[in-house]
């Protein structure tokens, strides 16, 4: 066996029990994928990364993620947690406030900042795109959206690495209240191969602007508590339609109180339409893994 420093931090978190749970292994160079998977499908959490190093000469460090099920090419908590682990454990140093992370969906430019004496980590998203599917997939979203009090905007696949059924609800109270129904959304993410089910909806004189909840059955993951993927295909989706919240770009979105891990995501769209998000990171274990 193989001892291996670990970490397991709370992304998008204002304090530890809040956010997403993220593993992070370290030292990770030596392990195929298929024992990457395993573990990530023993350690059971939404995600979890392995550290190798990069194989290109911009990288600051390199990743690869893993759900319980499979691994993905970009994750936003995962991307978030990595930059705060990587600067954490001494493995990089930004420069300028930058970062540049490697994974399987290239080279991501990360910005760190420090606010209030606490350290947040903000990660430009791949840029998404709308999948189009016709009637495809018709017959089984119906299902997965039966009596929800829909929003302006049609339900609809997008890509920023991972696909997502990105839904808009009448409002944050919808969001809220949904009762999901798990066994048509598994149907529907393996039919179109989906990540998930995403829904949001607009919050009015809140601490946030957007509701948020993602519900990924078919991964093992009835509710994800927080997720960035999702997140940044929401932004470029309102921007796209001309409808994002918030002002000159910028919003926060809730996400994960009903799971009773409030977390809270920053939103940002540039000047140049990427879309960045971020927020804080706790560390909540430091130790080892034998695997």
């Amino acid at each position: 066996m193989t001892v291996r420093r670990y970490l397991q931090l709370d992304v998008f978190a204002d304090r530890p029990g809040a956010g997403n749970p993220l593993g992070v292994v370290f030292d990770a160079s030596d392990m195929e994928a298929d024992t990457m998977q395993a573990y990530a499908a023993w350690a059971n959490l939404s995600e979890t990364i392995f550290f190798l190093p990069p194989t290109s000469a911009e990288a600051d460090y390199r990743v690869r993620i893993f759900t319980p099920r499979q691994e993905l090419p970009f994750a936003g908590h995962p991307s978030v947690g990595a930059a705060w682990a990587a600067l954490d454990s001494g493995l990089a140093q930004a420069k300028d406030g930058r970062l540049v992370q490697e994974c399987a969906a290239g080279l991501l430019p990360i910005r760190v900042e420090q606010r209030d004496a606490t350290r947040l980590i903000h990660v430009r998203a791949p840029q998404a795109r709308e999948v189009e599917t016709g009637s495809l997939h018709a017959e089984a979203l119906a299902p997965a959206l039966q009596g929800l009090p829909r929003g302006k905007l049609a339900p609809a696949l997008w890509n920023n690495g991972p696909n997502w059924w990105l839904v808009e609800l009448a409002d944050a109270a919808a969001v809220r209240a949904m009762r999901a129904d798990l066994p048509a959304i598994a149907t529907l993410s393996i039919a179109s191969d989906a990540v998930g089910l995403v829904v949001f909806g607009r919050a009015n004189g809140s601490d946030h602007d957007l509701a948020v909840r993602a519900y990924c059955p078919a991964d093992g993951i009835p509710e994800d508590p927080v997720t960035g993927s999702a997140n940044a295909s929401i932004a470029a989706l309102l921007h796209h339609a001309g409808a994002l919240p918030g002002a000159e770009g910028r919003y926060i979105a809730s996400q994960g109180r009903e799971l009773g891990r409030d977390g809270r995501v920053e939103v940002q769209v540039d000047s140049e339409n990427e879309v960045w998000i971020g927020g804080r990171v706790q560390a909540v274990i430091r130790g080892s893994v034998d695997w």
